[in-house]
C-alpha cells in the first residue's frame, strides 16, 4: 500500500464519522500506522471533510516528516498507544455524542447489558480528566491500553485503537451504539444485566475468537 492508498483509507473513515455525527466540526484525529511511521490527521482538520493535503507522515516520536500542516495536537497520545501495543496499527478518537455524555459523567461503560459491549470491550473505563494534548493526557489515557483498546476520556470524548482502521472505526462504532442503548435504558427503568453464566460464554467466545 503506498503513501496515497493509506491516505484515501483515513479519508473514508472520516468520512464515516462525518456521516453519523460522531466528529463535529474540527474535532477528534485518527492515525494509522505506516511502516515505522505514523500518518496522522492534521490539526484543525474537519475529519469529514478531509484532502491527502490534511494528512501528514510524522515519525514514532511525533516529527514530522512530510506534510504542510502541523500533525494533530493528540499525536504524543497516538505515539504512545503504538509504542506500547505493537498490535494496534490504527487509532480514532472522536467527541461521538452518546459515548462522550457517559465521559462528561465520569461514568464507564461497563455494565452487561448487550452480549455485543462484553465481546468487544469487556469494559470501557473512563480516563481522569486531564488538558487535551498535555502530557497528563497521555499518562491518564494510555495507561488502560496496557489491556484494553477503547477508553472514554472524562470531559473530553473516546479514544479506540484496532489492527487496522476498520477495526478501530467499527469498534467506535459499537461503543457509540452500546452507550445509546445504555442511555435510553436508564431513560426508561432499570436496564437489566446479563447473568453471570451468559457472560462467561461470551467471554469463551472471547478467547476461541482471540479477542
Amino acid at each position: 500500500m503506498d503513501i496515497s492508498e493509506a491516505k484515501q483509507q483515513i479519508i473514508r473513515i472520516g468520512e464515516k464519522l462525518g456521516s453519523k455525527n460522531m466528529s463535529p466540526g474540527t474535532s477528534g484525529n485518527i492515525s494509522l500506522r505506516f511502516g515505522e511511521n505514523i500518518l496522522i490527521t492534521g490539526s484543525g482538520t474537519c475529519l469529514y471533510e478531509l484532502s491527502e493535503d490534511d494528512i501528514v507522515l510524522m515519525d514514532a516520536e511525533g516529527n514530522l516528516i512530510d506534510g504542510n500542516r502541523k500533525p494533530s495536537s493528540e499525536k504524543h497520545l497516538h505515539t504512545r498507544i503504538y509504542q506500547m501495543r505493537q498490535d494496534l496499527n490504527a487509532i480514532v478518537h472522536c467527541h461521538a455524542p452518546y459515548v462522550s455524555t457517559f465521559a462528561v459523567c465520569h461514568k464507564p461503560l461497563s455494565r452487561p447489558i448487550i452480549s455485543e459491549n462484553v465481546f468487544y470491550f469487556g469494559e470501557i473505563p473512563v480516563a481522569e480528566y486531564a488538558m487535551p494534548s498535555s502530557n497528563e493526557l497521555v499518562e491518564n489515557t494510555s495507561k488502560f491500553f496496557v489491556k484494553l483498546d477503547t477508553v472514554l476520556m472524562a470531559n473530553h470524548g473516546i479514544i479506540v485503537g484496532g489492527k487496522n482502521l476498520k477495526e478501530a472505526y467499527y469498534k467506535t462504532d459499537t461503543a457509540e451504539v452500546y452507550a445509546q442503548i445504555y442511555l435510553q435504558s436508564l431513560m426508561l427503568g432499570s436496564p437489566v444485566d446479563l447473568d453471570r453464566r451468559h457472560i462467561e460464554e461470551i467471554y469463551e467466545l472471547r478467547k476461541a475468537a482471540g479477542k
